[in-house]
């Protein structure tokens, strides 16, 4: 609402690396395009994966956690929740596979957008789906949990309803008159978290959003890589430009490029990664030790051979073992255990844009 005013945008003012950054972001799309058309069965394992890490990063953001081994059996295998994080879990696993299915058909409305958050908290019934009751100021606590400071107050309950119409109309209207999507994207996610419509949720219901409206703009790499995880990698980051970027909101005086350049960094590390497992995948000589490898790097915990596994379908637990066993004497992981109850762990990740943003 405030940041997709057409006198705001107006005011924004692109340097020539903001120029560079969205051009090259226009043709990691155009080249995703082209991978999808040649590899999209190969392309499938890379679905699979971001959908499970989607999901654990953005809960586990929210402090939402479950073993990872069930992690993978409420996500892939559509298991029965049976805690609260299972639940949650559950519920932006459907959320998420609603937007991979039918993010076309999804206008970004107030309708769609409760009826997303409503879906996070389907199997905890009367908790999800509508704009919030009381006041839900942003605020750091001390460890004892007294508040030390409000980092940011949004919206009142009674102008919720308003402030998320406003919303929908100023993007309905950049829309018509086809500003960048580079830059309403974003600054559409900004203005909702700035509203923060719900009680609760509100993270989780911005990174579901934040893959709708890519999808509807033509930039779909969130299928094949996590955005989610990536936001993870880098929280303190993500937090700190939502912070700079909202100071002034409610006035319209804010400063909108700590948040735009941070998303376009997500987008860029995003595609930087897809196209380097898009590419090994195209080559057939070594494509399974690359994708256990790249499946090894993103491990933050100790892991299984059965989590590498399920990231790897096709590749045989033989392979795996004979990859691990040369990242281990290359001193890139380590083992505790052994047989089923063994543990391997990530020590040094290799080059790549796994590794850094």
């Amino acid at each position: 609402m405030k940041s997709l005013d057409p006198v705001f945008l107006d005011r924004i003012a692109l340097t020539p690396s903001h120029g560079s950054t969205l051009r090259a972001l226009g043709e990691h799309r155009g080249e995703q395009e082209l991978f999808s058309r040649q590899v999209p069965e190969a392309l499938e394992t890379l679905r699979k994966v971001a959908m499970v890490e989607s999901t654990e990063s953005s809960n586990r953001l929210e402090g939402v956690i479950a073993a990872p081994d069930r992690l993978r059996a409420v996500v892939l295998r559509d298991a029965a929740p049976a805690d609260r994080s299972e639940q949650e879990i559950a519920g932006y696993r459907d959320a998420l596979a609603l937007i991979h299915d039918s993010a076309t058909h999804m206008p970004f409305s107030s309708n769609v957008i409760q009826q997303l958050h409503a879906m996070l908290y389907r199997y905890q019934p009367g908790s999800g789906g509508r704009w919030k009751a009381t006041q839900n100021d942003i605020v750091e606590r001390a460890p004892d949990g007294s508040i030390t400071r409000v980092r940011f107050r949004p919206v009142s309950p009674v102008a919720t309803p308003g402030a998320m119409q406003a919303l929908m109309s100023l993007w309905d209207r950049a829309s018509d008159e086809q500003r960048e999507p580079l830059l309403t994207v974003p600054l559409s996610i900004l203005d909702f978290l700035c509203i923060h419509p719900f009680a609760d949720g509100n993270g989780r219901t911005a990174r579901l959003l934040t893959l709708l409206l890519l999808y509807r703009s033509g930039y779909t790499v969130g299928r094949y890589i996590s955005l989610e995880r990536v936001i993870e990698d880098s929280r303190d980051t993500y937090y700190g430009a939502l912070e700079a970027s909202s100071g002034g909101w409610h006035e319209g005086q804010h400063d909108p490029f700590p948040w735009l350049e941070y998303f376009w960094g997500v987008l860029l590390r995003a595609y930087g990664e897809f196209r380097e497992r898009a590419g090994r995948l195209m080559t057939a000589r070594g494509s399974k030790t690359a994708l256990i490898e790249a499946a090894v790097n993103r491990r933050v915990r100790p892991f299984a051979i059965s989590e590498i596994e399920d990231d790897c379908p096709g590749v045989s637990r033989d392979m795996i073992r004979h990859v691990l066993r040369r990242l281990r004497d290359e001193g890139r992981v380590e083992v505790h255990g052994r047989g089923r109850g063994a543990r391997w762990k990530v020590l040094l990740k290799g080059r790549g844009p796994e590794s850094g943003m």
